[in-house]
């Protein structure tokens, strides 16, 4: 009888862990996802740099909790202990801060609004953060709040004690702001200009508050001065105090919403509410995000493992923001945030394109093409309305990072099917514009073009810093351009320039150290060269990191290096090397630089975008086998879905999309190409479905913690060898068999006929 026991006991425990490391999506899959993730951050360690945004997919407006002072860009992080309010937010990064932000907070016993004395006290205990609705406990007033979102709105529903002092503060910011109180409309007007710059001189965001019960009285505010009974007040600082007398238990609904158009088209953003209560709110809010996330389907793996999947697709669907409304005629419209005019049609931002070319608008190209369609669409605008493409958009042109990879994210749409809506002409002429034009700003058009186009790369010495990083990423996104220029039957001599710009990466290698080096302006390298010095030629990382920036050479670069041995072997000594670093370029640990070195995976940097792609460079070289082993490592331990989850920043999505893309099993190496680079499957099956009806499916039935390496792979029921699949193919509607094993096949893959695109290598 003791046998049968612990043989049933063994049997069941067995069957239970079974159960707990294959976890299958549930119906909800929105209830997969932990906001928080990547919240435990600071401006010298980032696990994330985000915030629980509560709202819609690509919605105009979020909502937060904010913990954070007035204008701090870390407004909401995981350790604090203290609520200051509930912000209406649009920030993109807390390095990039904030626009058009006002907060809500209640709170009962003496008025106080200054957002010191009004913060209260909580705790993650108390605390339920989802992407469609927030609530928290407030223990300082004894007030719970909760949050749900539409595109422009939002419903916030206040649950007071019994009190004769109950009070709901609006403050609409500093740098110039309003408020009007109209006690019998129960409603609050107002609007507010802070903002971190990138805005016409007529900026404002007007909003709306409109409660559910009279005012038992009001109070309006400016900096310090408090005027009981009053209505409306206009100043630096603003703020509007709106009191109630309530019962234990009572809710008080407050419907919200905002615009940067006018006043009026605020009180037509709150229609998205209508008269919905705030159940029905959150209920609406839920479904929108389970049909965008239900459009992939990952089934197979463990439940950490699906959190952290669903967590990272939320994070790809938030950037960039919807920045347009629906005008009285229900009719496309937009506030310019380059000339201030309100204007016909789509208009996006808060993106930053040195991040999200890499793979967030690559997923956008698989699965929400339409999407992307009007992403064009506001380009053209934001060309018209500037002069100039976004590089880096918050709400207008901001100056931040590199490149002019607004060619990639065009190219790659385009070539990639997504043609309704938008003049690709307009669009291609602010390409031809960027290759010969420096900007405004220096992320704006290209700064060092005419060094780069006289020369073939931009000088170490002529005081253009991160010289060496400019050059690679215009090669790379003048090779985009030849891709289009193909496309568009443009001039030969037109295709025949950027083909030949393409191949600029070749002037910075270095044979020396086989490593991309800066050179001066007489054909000279740099002196004094050191590969582990962040910064300098280099942005935001060393020349380790960015001589893989040959996406669509990647053969090129391994001639150079001397073959396919050098190139891997090279390759093999980012994880080898220890994570030394040279600092002397900022005179101080960039948190990039922390977060590279306590990661123990020797110099590779995931925590930043520009190597994120380095470990697909194996299969170029005919060693996939190794792409396999340390995808499954980067995913195991720089990945989690938990406060500190990330690795880094998460970067508008990008950070993110790598690891939705990487557990589906392949990876846009090479935007403006039609390829994929195979990995391998993370999950035992993923069903993509197609916007065109169709249906990609992803089986790896064998998939495990060990069984991590690819021994071979059929499409659509036949044996397939190339380390890619195409673009084309999957939108076909398609089925990848992955047969996976817990040692490398290292036979697999090796032929150089199945290596991914190189330009050398191609067919002109």
């Amino acid at each position: 009888m003791r046998t049968f026991l612990l043989t049933l006991a063994c049997f069941l425990y067995a069957l239970s862990f079974s159960f707990s490391q294959s976890v299958s999506p549930q119906i909800d899959p929105v209830e997969l996802i932990n906001p928080l993730m990547g919240t435990a951050s600071k401006p010298s360690l980032s696990t994330g740099n985000t915030y629980p945004s509560i709202s819609l997919p690509w919605g105009m407006n979020c909502w937060m909790p904010q913990t954070g002072k007035m204008g701090d860009g870390w407004a909401y992080t995981y350790d604090a202990d203290k609520l200051r309010g509930f912000k209406q937010t649009h920030q993109p990064s807390p390095w990039i801060n904030d626009y058009g932000q006002f907060a809500i907070m209640p709170i009962t016993g003496k008025l106080r609004f200054n957002e010191d004395e009004r913060a209260s006290w909580f705790s993650h205990k108390s605390e339920i953060a989802k992407p469609y609705y927030y609530k928290v406990y407030l223990a300082d007033h004894d007030v719970t709040t909760e949050i749900s979102p539409t595109e422009r709105a939002a419903a916030l529903r206040f649950t007071f004690p019994q009190t004769e002092d109950a009070y709901v503060v609006i403050d609409a910011l500093d740098k110039g702001s309003y408020v009007k109180i109209l006690p019998g409309e129960s409603k609050i007007i107002g609007y507010t200009t802070k903002n971190s710059g990138g805005v016409p001189d007529n900026f404002k965001n007007y909003f709306v508050i409109q409660f559910d019960k009279p005012f038992a009285n009001t109070a309006v505010w400016h900096d310090k001065q408090l005027e009981i009974n009053g209505l409306e007040q206009k100043a630096d600082h603003v703020g509007a105090v709106i009191g109630f007398k309530t019962k234990k238990g009572e809710q008080v609904y407050a419907r919200v919403a905002s615009s940067f158009i006018s006043a009026e088209q605020a009180e037509r953003n709150l229609d998205e509410i209508g008269k919905d209560s705030f159940d029905t709110v959150k209920e609406k809010a839920k479904a929108i995000w389970n049909k965008e996330l239900s459009r992939i389907s990952a089934e197979g793996g463990t439940d950490e493992q699906l959190k952290t999947f669903y967590s990272c697709l939320y994070r790809t669907m938030l950037f960039p923001r919807k920045f347009y409304e629906l005008d009285a005629a229900k009719k496309i419209v937009h506030y310019s945030p380059y000339n201030g005019q309100v204007l016909p049609g789509y208009m996006f931002t808060d993106n930053g394109f040195w991040d999200t070319f890499r793979a967030v608008f690559p997923l956008f190209n698989l699965t929400q093409p339409t999407l992307n369609g009007h992403i064009m669409e506001g380009l053209v605008n934001a060309y018209k309305e500037s002069g100039f493409l976004p590089e880096w958009a918050s709400p207008g042109h901001r100056d931040c990072m590199i490149g002019s990879n607004s060619a990639s994210i065009i190219a790659d749409a385009y070539l990639k099917g997504v043609r309704g809506g938008y003049d690709i002409n307009t669009l291609y002429e602010a390409i031809l514009k960027n290759t010969e034009t420096e900007g405004p700003l220096s992320s704006v058009g290209r700064k060092g073009a005419n060094y780069y186009n006289k020369l073939g790369y931009v000088p170490y010495d002529v005081k253009i810093n991160e010289n060496a990083a400019r050059t690679l990423e215009y090669a790379y996104d003048d090779f985009t351009i030849y891709q289009l220029a193909k496309e568009l039957k443009r001039p030969q001599n037109e295709l025949d320039r950027f083909a030949k710009r393409s191949q600029n990466y070749r002037n910075l290698f270095d044979p020396s150290t086989k490593l991309m080096r800066g050179k001066n302006e007489n054909g000279t390298f740099q002196a004094l060269f050191n590969p582990f010095k962040w910064g300098d030629a280099f942005t935001e990382g060393n020349s380790w990191h960015y001589t893989w920036s040959v996406f669509h050479d990647v053969q090129g670069l391994v001639g150079l290096m001397g073959g396919q041995k050098e190139f891997v072997k090279m390759l093999d000594s980012v994880f080898v090397v220890p994570p030394v670093f040279d600092d002397s370029y900022y005179g101080f640990v960039i948190h990039e630089i922390r977060e590279m070195q306590i990661m123990n995976m020797g110099n590779y940097a995931h925590g930043n975008q520009p190597i994120q792609h380095m470990i697909y460079l194996y299969n170029y070289a005919g060693q996939p086998w190794k792409t396999q082993y340390w995808l499954r490592e980067v995913m195991n331990r720089l990945y989690q879905p938990t406060p500190d989850g990330y690795c880094g920043d998460e970067d508008n999505g990008q950070t993110s999309a790598w690891y939705v893309f990487s557990a589906m099993g392949f990876y846009p190496v090479c935007p403006a190409t039609d390829q994929y680079v195979l990995g391998a499957p993370l999950f035992r099956k993923i069903t993509v479905k197609l916007e065109n009806g169709k249906t990609l499916t992803i089986n790896a039935p064998a998939n495990s913690a060990q069984n991590r390496y690819v021994k071979a792979l059929s499409l659509n029921g036949k044996p397939y060898n190339p380390n890619w699949v195409s673009h084309k193919e999957l939108m076909q509607g398609a089925r990848l068999d992955f047969q996976m094993v817990d040692k490398a096949n290292t036979r697999r893959g090796t032929d150089a006929a199945n290596f991914p695109y190189s330009f050398s290598s191609a067919k002109k």
